[in-house]
């Protein structure tokens, strides 16, 4: 299992040598430093902490536990002492050289968030029939219960905020990775917003 964390540019395009367009999202890998390596002994299970993004003001608690390894703005844990075929140690960097092009990858992010949103938008609902007597119906819910139990159940897909959500795409091949600008090119489109962090993770 790879997993590396990066910020996300935007979208180009990047031209085969046959003049073939493809369409990808270019995501920038920030340093993913180890910041702490924890151990069955002392805390029950195994994982590494990676600290990654820099921030201009540092608190003390940050100071302390970073170690001096860098001013990071986030930290993320992830299980296992081994990152693809690397070893998880203190002050160890993972960069964009953890991949290859041509593999498959997963990638998590927040989707872009949409605000309050009405039943047809945020599900998918048909709506209402526009003509035989029917009025400002068309985008209406419509029915959400029965006489018994008097109550809404709970569960019920309605008008409310869409968006803004963790969410995972699957099956996205890496077309180029540049390792002078630490760049990995995706094919396709990724959650989130131009400049958020997404997670990066191989798709075994």
């Amino acid at each position: 299992m790879k997993s590396i964390i990066g910020k996300k540019l935007g979208m180009s395009q990047y031209f085969k040598e046959d003049g073939t367009v493809i369409p990808v999202t270019v995501v920038e890998i920030q340093p993913n430093v180890v910041v702490q390596v924890k151990t069955f002994d002392k805390d029950g299970y195994e994982a590494m902490q990676i600290g990654y993004g820099m921030r201009n003001k540092q608190t003390k608690a940050i100071k302390n536990h970073a170690k001096g390894l860098g001013s990071f703005a986030n930290f993320k844990e992830f299980e296992g002492l081994k990152n693809g075929e690397k070893e998880a140690v203190v002050g160890g960097k993972f960069d964009a050289s953890l991949f290859e092009a041509g593999e498959v990858v997963r990638v998590t992010g927040i989707s872009k968030g949409k605000g309050f949103a009405g039943a047809v938008k945020r599900h998918g609902f048909h709506g209402m029939p526009a003509s035989h007597g029917h009025k400002a119906v068309m985008r209406h819910v419509g029915s959400i219960g029965q006489r018994f139990p008097q109550h809404t159940l709970k569960g019920l897909r309605m008008a409310g905020r869409m968006g803004a959500v963790k969410t995972t795409t699957r099956g996205l091949k890496i077309v180029n990775i540049d390792l002078e600008k630490n760049t990995i090119a995706i094919k396709g489109a990724i959650p989130g917003n131009n400049g958020g962090t997404v997670i990066i993770n191989s798709a075994k």
